[in-house]
């Protein structure tokens, strides 16, 4: 399989792991060994200025630090715009936390990440878990990060954008 670097990984609807229901994964990494990846769509309630208050003027609204995924929790992973990035999507890469914040600027800090062991991903895929898409770039700054899996479904071709609206409990609807 091409490695999906780059590429978002939406919950497909029937996924109801609380890790991941209705997540957002953008994939840092991808190759042979498994891949690593960070939830886009679940901010805390954690001001950036208080975790990390030398980068609270480089970090994009809500300027708030997020949950990258359950795997290595306290684990700190930034992405960014500016000179010295590794690049993901456009302009947006990883951000080194030594380099300095004024360097950098729409800033997203994750606590965690999402981690997949060899062929465990791949797995996943096989059996409808994840929806694979292209990242556009203010996927990952965007203010309205609680609306973001329905928004990346919105702006699908039918029948695929019609998932934006799957109600999140069916058996209720």
């Amino acid at each position: 399989m091409a490695s999906l670097r780059g590429r978002l990984l939406l919950a497909g609807p029937t996924l109801i792991d609380p890790n991941f229901f209705r997540a957002v994964v953008l994939v840092l990494e991808h190759t042979e060994e498994g891949a690593i990846g960070v939830i886009l769509n679940r901010p805390t309630d954690l001001p950036v200025r208080e975790a990390l208050p030398a980068w609270s003027s480089a970090v994009s609204e809500p300027d708030v630090v997020f949950v990258g995924g359950p795997v290595g929790a306290g684990t700190a992973i930034a992405l960014g715009r500016g000179r010295d990035v590794d690049y993901v999507v456009g302009t947006f890469g990883m951000v080194d936390l030594d380099g300095e914040p004024e360097d950098f600027h729409d800033v997203r800090l994750f606590s965690g990440y999402a981690g997949w062991g060899a062929g465990q991903l791949e797995d996943e895929l096989m059996q409808d878990a994840w929806i694979v898409l292209d990242a556009l770039p203010e996927d990952l700054a965007t203010p309205d990060a609680d609306d973001l899996w329905a928004a990346v479904l919105a702006r699908q071709p039918r029948p695929l954008s019609l998932l934006a609206l799957y109600p999140d409990e069916p058996a209720f609807n």
